[in-house]
């Protein structure tokens, strides 16, 4: 076959393919107004936004409302594990350096534990933590990723290959795997980044072990720079921040996958895998980047930070779809639930203005705290909201991890490692209380027809 050959041949192909992309667009396509007809309630969300009663937990709460004289009143939003609310939480580990495994005990096994269960929790996962050099440089080494998230869920999967008895859903054994899960999770995150960096951008590779003395927020830092250095602050920011991303009620997307997963019966490795999927999406977890790369664009876009009128254009820009990456929306503003503050938003912010002072960067959190403060204004009159709308825990968080040194590439990650505990919790619930598989339904609302034999079927567009 000669090259003109190739050439006609290849063009056809990519005929055939727009072909098949048309079909597949007519034939996906439903009408919007059956949605209404049937009470189809898409997103599992009333006309209001609320989210549909599925299931019942034990394990978190979202407060965005108080009930004055019988009516919902838009409060200040407040979230709560098993009873204790984050903020008095977080106010109460102060000054300890493992906040995060304490609260992945509380959220697990309900309670806060005691001086003793503590220590005994910590030298538990210290010892999880560690990585067979086999699994290293099989799985981590030889196959890196550009995206760190599928780096975590083919490590994760594989696990299951070095796990004696993976297919066995008992509690106890459940229990077993998620302790070995979360504590992994953040060397796996680690290794995967600097592996990407050795293999596909030829940068010098570090692999350090982690210290059993060290916490999750420690050693995360110890092990990703390269001279293994951090400041208490730094490490106590990203402690709170493993805290306020561990766990966020069962209706957001990953964590009701986790039920819906787990319902089935299926391994833990695949269960956790799928959460991992979801959180990847930009809808999700990936908002933090999304916001990140928003503000990049604006400090070079804005070019006097402290000009309101300037800063008020270029977001009426973003929501008219002009700039930016044109879908029109502000990222890290808005709340599917909270409406006038997110708790952990209001406790980050107040992390980010302490680490910006640390580290010199004032005048960029000002932008930040300017930019917030109009966004407000300018979304509610573009969309002609009278309801309040609220920062959500993506609008610093990309400005923390930033200043915290950890690259876009483990932004992401960073969240998952955190939620790892929520969804284990999660998991473990929805064993012990044996419920039914998930299963909502879906109205089919295409037409029956007779099977026509492919001789005598016609060349038309698919139709519904």
């Amino acid at each position: 076959m000669d090259i003109n050959e190739i050439i006609e041949v290849r063009s056809q192909q990519k005929k055939l393919f727009q072909e098949l992309y048309e079909n597949t667009m007519v034939a996906g396509m439903i009408d919007p107004s059956l949605y209404e007809e049937f009470g189809v309630m898409r997103g599992l969300r009333d006309s209001n936004g609320r989210g549909v009663l599925t299931g019942l937990t034990e394990i978190s709460d979202i407060i965005a409302h108080d009930i004055v004289d019988g009516k919902k009143i838009p409060a200040d939003g407040r979230l709560y594990y098993h009873g204790y609310n984050v903020v008095d939480l977080l106010h109460g580990l102060k000054g300890r350096r493992h906040a995060f495994e304490e609260s992945t005990y509380l959220l697990l096994f309900g309670e806060l534990p005691t001086k003793r269960q503590m220590e005994q929790f910590t030298e538990i996962m210290s010892g999880f933590q560690s990585l067979s050099g086999m699994f290293t440089r099989d799985v981590i080494m030889k196959a890196p990723s550009s995206n760190i998230m599928n780096a975590l869920q083919r490590s994760l999967l594989t696990l299951y290959s070095y796990d004696d008895n993976p297919e066995d859903i008992s509690t106890e054994n459940v229990l077993r795997q998620s302790l070995q899960i979360i504590a992994k999770m953040p060397v796996i995150a680690v290794y995967a980044y600097h592996a990407y960096r050795h293999m596909i951008q030829n940068k010098t590779l570090l692999i350090r072990n982690p210290k059993q003395e060290y916490s999750t927020a420690e050693n995360m830092l110890y092990m990703l720079r390269k001279d293994g250095t951090f400041t208490e602050l730094e490490a106590r920011v990203l402690d709170v921040a493993l805290v306020l991303h561990a766990e966020h009620g069962g209706g957001n997307n990953s964590t009701f996958t986790t039920h819906v997963v787990t319902s089935s019966g299926t391994d833990t490795y695949s269960a956790i895998a799928a959460a991992i999927a979801s959180l990847k999406g930009p809808r999700h977890g990936g908002a933090n980047v999304k916001a990140m790369e928003m503000f990049s664009y604006l400090k070079e876009a804005i070019e006097d930070w402290s000009d309101e009128e300037e800063i008020a254009r270029e977001l009426n820009r973003i929501l008219n779809k002009e700039v930016f990456d044109k879908s029109g929306l502000i990222y890290g503003m808005g709340h599917a639930v909270y409406t006038v503050s997110d708790p952990r938003m209001v406790v980050l912010k107040s992390y980010a203005e302490n680490l910006a002072k640390e580290k010199g960067r004032m005048g960029e959190f000002e932008f930040y705290d300017r930019v917030e403060r109009i966004a407000k204004r300018v979304i509610a009159e573009h969309r002609h909201l009278f309801k309040p709308i609220c920062a959500n825990v993506d609008y610093y968080s990309g400005f923390v991890y930033d200043m915290l040194e950890i690259p876009l590439e483990l932004v992401t990650p960073v969240f998952a490692i955190a939620r790892i505990s929520g969804w284990s919790a999660h998991r473990l619930e929805e064993i012990v209380n044996k419920g039914k598989i998930i299963r909502p339904a879906y109205k089919c609302v295409s037409t029956h027809r007779e099977y026509v034999e492919i001789e005598e079927r016609k060349e038309q567009k698919n139709t519904i």
